[in-house]
């Protein structure tokens, strides 16, 4: 891995003790949280690996929910995150896995409320950085380093041309894009990381093209 500046290595300004442990998984729960949009009302988290062996000790746990609770990883509450969660009515439980994963600090987040649920997988992979690999069933590489948005479409032709050429209209770069989809002709979901935040109008002028379903906005 190339690292940009010494930050990357030592981690960011965090609630201790670790980079990889604390504040990464506190990212990864941040995360969660935006792309589901609101607090939720339960959790199931499951931790592997490393996350499994050390998570309370390295307060991986409080960072996961304290990143359901939208705090950023310097942000003295995260400590209590758990507390906190519990009293505002947040149903928590942790699951300690066997199953060997890719990466040895591999956390899985379940989470809803009564009106909708959302899974994904994150690994924290030093200095704080996260990658979020798959996200209710899609495979995906997302790092939460950069503003990005999440297109749900049908996997029809034209579509990600549609979506590219309306970026390029509003000179918005795109830095890293994939493509995910479970079933050739069925559900697709683009990943799209851009040099800038956009303007929730480009948003729904997303949502209007053809075969697109939902956009959603990730804000670094």
């Amino acid at each position: 891995m190339k690292y940009r500046s010494v930050f990357d290595i030592i981690g960011p300004v965090m609630i201790g003790p670790s980079s990889s442990h604390t504040a990464g998984a506190a990212r990864i729960g941040r995360v969660a949280r935006s792309l589901f949009g609101r607090e939720p009302k339960w959790a199931n988290i499951s931790l592997y690996g490393s996350f499994a062996k050390t998570y309370k000790g390295h307060g991986t746990d409080v960072a996961i929910v304290g990143g359901l609770l939208d705090f950023d990883t310097d942000d003295k509450r995260i400590i209590n995150a758990i507390d906190i969660a519990e009293a505002s009515g947040m149903k928590l439980r942790f699951i300690e896995e066997d199953a060997v994963t890719d990466h040895p600090n591999t956390a899985r987040i379940f989470i809803g409320d009564h009106d909708g649920e959302l899974e994904l997988v994150g690994i924290s992979i030093g200095g704080g950085k996260i990658e979020i690999t798959e996200l209710n069933g899609f495979e995906l590489k997302l790092s939460g380093n950069h503003p990005a948005i999440l297109v749900v479409h049908n996997d029809r032709f034209g579509a990600i041309a549609a979506v590219s050429n309306t970026l390029a209209k509003y000179e918005i770069n795109i830095g890293h894009m994939e493509v995910s989809r479970k079933e050739k002709g069925k559900l697709a979901l683009m990943t799209i990381e851009v040099d800038q935040n956009m303007d929730n109008s480009i948003l729904l002028e997303l949502e209007q093209l053809p075969n697109i379903l939902k956009v959603t906005k990730i804000v670094d």
